[in-house]
């Protein structure tokens, strides 16, 4: 998992830039409006939807942006009606790439993110080419300077979560899906600082890139994540990163 915590402490840091530039609210806003189109308005009765607004709210969105969103989700007010694709390839060193995007038109969608892989090294391959290579899991990373392992694997595994493990620099709590609202809340009951927590698309098996490939491979995956449709980008690559 050590490379998953990676890319997912350095999106996390990016993310502070994303949100004063509007990109962050505008992803938040879709997956509101698509959480609450599938599931319904009810943060209490659809878990997708209180994670979004959870996420919405860690970023300081107003309110009232998050109710419109709901609304335009449930059909109360009028939208743009998005479709949920994904996207999978290779980027530099045959690095498998999961990519989620929520899009009112596929076709343009579609050239566009192929386009970003041929740019940074990669290229897009066939529908199912590198899904098998992930799991659908909750992650929650929590900076080891900053909590006690004890205290956060008591926590975790109280709540029902599957494991606790550590790297370098973080504790990581690994969940099911259904799972994860209920070990985030236990550990933010004990007032545990969260650097990331998320549902993730974690890699199996992980492949080691060089430092040259690597700032390659990272350029890639920020550029999937700047494409306005994209939602999130899971990849399987691992590196040694220097001080």
């Amino acid at each position: 998992m050590s490379g998953h915590s990676k890319w997912a402490t350095i999106k996390h840091k990016k993310g502070a830039a994303d949100a004063k530039r509007g990109r962050l609210f505008t992803k938040l806003i879709k997956e509101i409006a698509m959480a609450a189109r599938m599931g319904g308005g009810n943060p209490d009765a659809n878990p997708r939807l209180r994670k979004a607004i959870d996420d919405a709210k860690a970023v300081n969105m107003p309110a009232d942006n998050i109710k419109r969103a709901i609304q335009r989700g449930t059909g109360e007010l009028p939208g743009v009606s998005y479709e949920e694709v994904s996207f999978e390839g290779y980027g530099p060193g045959g690095v498998a790439v999961f990519v989620e995007a929520m899009t009112d038109n596929k076709n343009r969608t579609l050239p566009e993110v192929r386009t970003i892989f041929a740019k940074n090294g990669g290229n897009l391959g066939e529908a199912g080419s590198v899904r098998f290579l992930f799991q659908k899991k909750g992650y929650i990373a929590i900076e080891k300077e900053k909590a006690d392992e004890d205290t956060v694997m008591e926590a975790a595994i109280e709540a029902g979560a599957e494991d606790v493990r550590s790297t370098d620099q973080y504790h990581e709590v690994i969940t099911d899906p259904e799972s994860f609202l209920a070990v985030k809340a236990q550990l933010d009951s004990r007032k545990l600082p969260l650097a990331v927590s998320e549902i993730s698309m974690l890699p199996t098996t992980e492949v080691k890139l060089d430092s040259r490939k690597a700032d390659q491979m990272i350029k890639l995956m920020e550029a999937l994540e700047d494409h306005d449709d994209v939602q999130h980008v899971w990849a399987n690559f691992d590196f040694e990163e220097t001080s």
